[in-house]
């Protein structure tokens, strides 16, 4: 995928999901004025563009405030880390601007050409997730579809439509989504499997007699997700004609740079940036818990992996995202 441009669709797997589709702009005079990308994104925490500020839900589902933001923006967007996020960075490298968050009230029709962002922090792929709290996954596609009706309403059925030509990748623990794709088009995908959070600061503090050792009962569950995730994969490949797949082992990307924080520039691997206790593991990181709260705050936030308990850092956010972009071949299966 490095410097293409052409039409795609990306998914990024964990409960989130990403598109990168193309619409056709004409004026006037009916002339093709571009074959624009567009991206869609769908999520939880980890791509939350700030959906959540919008919604009635608990402080500790939103992150509109300081520290979070602070690397970049220099202001809280919403965003659950200091800075960017993976799908920023990929707006980025697809030449398209920053993706605003679907609730944000400011948008547009205009706005929604380049796509836009429905993840909600706390949201799974199931509506029994926070339920009234969050944004549930149903209720994302439900969004997205209202997105596509304005703009097949503003372009045109044809014009409007989104040509989805390539799957790039994929990620999602549902394969019902996979399906809806595939239905529309899909036939090459890419999968993210899940990355190593037992081994985050909050989980590395939950055994008061082992600070700092990795959480065995998350350890399996993670573990057998994967697992799950493979095979569910082969079985979707026999099922669906056509159906293709590229995997991208997040785990192993996310474990190597706590293990070994250094080679990939970092200090600390295992110690949260932004919170309180040991490891900063309990994530009061800007009053989180919704009460006044003292917090911890590093002085460098790129010598860190984790920016708070549970969310990593732009820095990392950035390395993953082109490994993702690049199709590097040491961290990337192919079985396209």
């Amino acid at each position: 995928m490095e410097n293409s441009r052409s039409p795609s669709i990306i998914f990024f797997a964990y409960t989130t999901i990403v598109l990168i589709g193309s619409i056709n702009c004409r004026d006037n005079n009916n002339n093709l004025v571009t074959n624009q990308s567009a991206l869609f994104v769908f999520g939880d925490s980890v791509f939350d563009a700030g959906n959540n500020n919008y919604i009635d839900t608990l402080p500790s589902f939103r992150s509109n405030y300081w520290p979070y933001g602070q690397t970049t923006f220099k202001f809280p967007t919403g965003r659950v880390s200091d800075g960017r996020t993976i799908p920023d960075f990929i707006a980025e490298y697809a030449w398209l601007p920053l993706i605003p968050p679907y609730l944000q009230p400011s948008n547009g029709q205009n706005q929604f050409t380049y796509g836009v962002s429905f993840a909600s922090a706390g949201a799974g792929a199931l509506a029994g997730t926070f339920p009234g709290m969050v944004i549930d996954l149903k209720t994302q596609l439900n969004n997205f579809r209202k997105v596509e009706n304005v703009l097949r309403s503003k372009l045109g059925e044809e014009d409007g439509k989104r040509r989805y030509i390539y799957v790039d990748f994929v990620v999602g623990n549902t394969t019902a989504v996979i399906k809806e794709v595939y239905k529309i088009g899909g036939r090459k995908f890419g999968f993210l499997n899940m990355g190593a959070y037992d081994c985050a600061p909050a989980l590395l503090i939950i055994d008061q007699t082992k600070i700092g050792s990795c959480f065995k009962p998350v350890t399996e569950l993670i573990n057998l997700h994967n697992e799950k995730l493979r095979n569910g994969l082969r079985r979707l490949e026999r099922e669906l004609s056509g159906f293709k797949y590229a995997f991208h082992d997040y785990h192993t990307s996310l474990s190597e740079r706590m293990n070994n924080p250094s080679k990939y520039g970092f200090k600390e691997g295992k110690k949260a940036c932004c919170g309180t206790g040991p490891l900063r593991g309990i994530n009061t990181c800007g009053g989180r818990m919704g009460v006044s709260q003292s917090y911890e705050l590093c002085e460098n936030v790129t010598d860190y992996l984790f920016f708070d308990p549970f969310h990593l850092t732009e820095k990392v956010h950035q390395q993953i995202a082109e490994l993702i972009w690049s199709g590097s071949t040491n961290e990337r299966h192919r079985t396209l």
